[in-house]
């Protein structure tokens, strides 16, 4: 699959989901998830191989300089790109980061905080993914962090392996 090709299904959402109901399944599992309610994060759109969410800026975001603290980022890079890869898997299926890098190309300053995650290639066992955040600062967004990752996919409890070592 060319570079042009995968763009092209990003921009387009054009990746196929063999879950119809991975939008209830992604707001039940944000429900659970505390830390995503203790930062404040909303999920505000949810397609197959991609998602968008925000935060509200407060003080409880910042480091002792000012700017949004590099764990707020870090965790808003892997709600988003985790949520994008679950989109495309299996119901018996789940994701784990199994690795992540985030840039940070410039220091976070705003009123909030935009985090977009996308699956650049699905596989069986990992999906590649990249995540993008935004801040909104005095109505002008800027791109302050980008990460690269790897989302493990795995069976959930109760299902059998299709095979032994699987």
């Amino acid at each position: 699959m060319t570079y042009e090709h995968l763009v092209k299904r990003y921009l387009c959402g054009m990746w196929s989901t063999s879950n119809p109901n991975y939008r209830e399944l992604i707001a039940e599992k944000l429900a659970k998830n505390h830390f995503s309610h203790a930062l404040g994060f909303e999920m505000t759109s949810v397609s197959p191989g991609r998602t968008e969410g925000r935060i509200a800026l407060a003080q409880q975001h910042q480091q002792q300089n000012g700017f949004v603290h590099g764990g707020v980022v870090l965790t808003l890079c892997d709600i988003v790109a985790g949520f994008a890869a679950f989109t495309l898997v299996d119901p018996t299926e789940h994701v784990v980061t199994a690795e992540i890098k985030v840039s940070c190309l410039r220091p976070g300053v705003g009123e909030s905080l935009r985090a977009v995650g996308y699956v650049i290639k699905p596989g069986k066992h990992i999906h590649f993914c990249e995540s993008e955040i935004y801040a909104l600062h005095q109505g002008e967004e800027k791109l302050i962090a980008k990460s690269s990752s790897s989302m493990a996919v795995v069976r959930q409890k109760g299902y059998a392996a299709s095979s032994k070592n699987a």
